[in-house]
């Protein structure tokens, strides 16, 4: 008989994450654990992390629910459709047990990544900071190897922002340097088609979520007259019935969506919007929603399977001083699983979220 445990945590950022919805210093998650009870020795983990103001489901009985999974973790293995409003549980327990089918390796989609023989191009993460800071991070970025980089954008003053774009702009072509911006929402309407017409003039591969997201017209209004092209990003949240995926993609017609699996409901409920927005010449790309290195490892392994061929946002594994030991590594941009390197195991696990 299946049993799951379950284990809060506490993620310490190495350095305070900053967005336009503001600065982080620590970030909760729930890992879940799932075992036959005859063999408790081999288990599965999986990793429950809503966020804070964007996961709807913490709006509503999230806790209550998440209690419900760990009493019978079978049933909702079984029934992962009621776990539909709540995408961070339904990602974990999902998680946890492919881990346990895989013999509790934390191999959740065996293939030649997990094997080490092939890597996959991420974008270097730039977090906010003023703008001596984020200059310092992007040139370190680029000393690293990477050949796409993501910059937030949206809390310091759009000045200064054009002001660095335009210095990496002077020392790296686009065919040198993919530039991404990542405004999370931080613009209004009138704001965002000034601002990404004046970004245009750099080359900017896309931006992300310019405005907040529920406004469906303005978005829609907004990837119609873009001067570049618009990735979904917190649009997606929430939108879990399928029908809703496709009204919400044929109203706005973006030119990209981002995938968060953790946040939009697991892999299952990842691929129907990868086929969705296929079907309608939309493109897409997978990012990590600051899990640790269980969440982040999955995503991986599951990112990988989809043969992708643009840099994934999947470089998150360091931004926390107390992560979880992971076999991920990386070699320039290429993001590997090193199969020298002792991958977690439940020993470790238990000994690390029970301290």
């Amino acid at each position: 008989m299946l049993k799951a445990n379950l284990y809060p945590y506490t993620l310490m950022f190495r350095q305070p994450g900053g967005t336009s919805r503001g600065i982080m210093y620590q970030r909760e998650v729930y890992f879940i654990t799932i075992y036959d009870d005859l063999n408790p020795n081999i288990a599965g983990i999986g990793e429950c992390a809503p966020l804070k103001g964007l996961s709807k489901e913490l709006d509503y009985s999230f806790f209550e629910t998440l209690n419900k999974v760990i009493s019978s973790p079978q049933f909702y293995i079984d029934n992962l459709s009621l776990l539909t409003e709540y995408p961070s549980i339904r990602f974990a327990i999902e998680t946890a047990y492919l881990d346990f089918r895989h013999n509790g390796q934390r191999r959740f989609f065996p293939s030649e990544f997990t094997d080490g023989k092939y890597g996959m191009k991420i974008n270097g993460l730039v977090w906010m900071g003023n703008k001596d800071v984020m200059l310092k991070r992007i040139k370190e970025k680029i000393r690293s190897g990477f050949s796409c980089i993501k910059l937030k954008i949206g809390a310091i003053n759009f000045e200064d922002e054009l002001s660095l774009i335009s210095f990496i702009r002077s020392k790296f072509s686009v065919k040198d340097l993919e530039l991404r911006v990542d405004a999370n929402g931080a613009f209004s309407f009138n704001e965002a088609l000034k601002k990404i017409e004046r970004l245009s003039h750099y080359n900017i591969h896309s931006i992300e979520q310019p405005i907040k997201a529920g406004n469906i017209e303005e978005m829609a209004a907004l990837c119609c007259r873009t001067a570049l092209p618009i990735a979904l990003d917190e649009e997606l949240i929430g939108i879990n019935d399928k029908k809703n995926k496709v009204d919400l993609l044929d109203i706005i017609a973006p030119q990209y969506i981002i995938l968060k699996p953790s946040l939009t409901g697991g892999f299952c409920a990842s691929d129907e919007w990868i086929e969705i927005a296929e079907s309608k010449n939309i493109g897409w790309w997978a990012t990590s929603a600051l899990e640790s290195n269980i969440g982040l490892n999955a995503i991986a392994q599951w990112c990988f399977t989809k043969n992708v061929n643009m840099p994934q946002g999947l470089g998150t594994g360091k931004v926390f001083t107390n992560n979880l030991p992971s076999n991920l590594n990386l070699a320039g941009e290429l993001l590997y699983t090193n199969n020298h390197k002792d991958s977690l195991t439940l020993k470790c696990f238990n000994k690390l979220v029970s301290k």
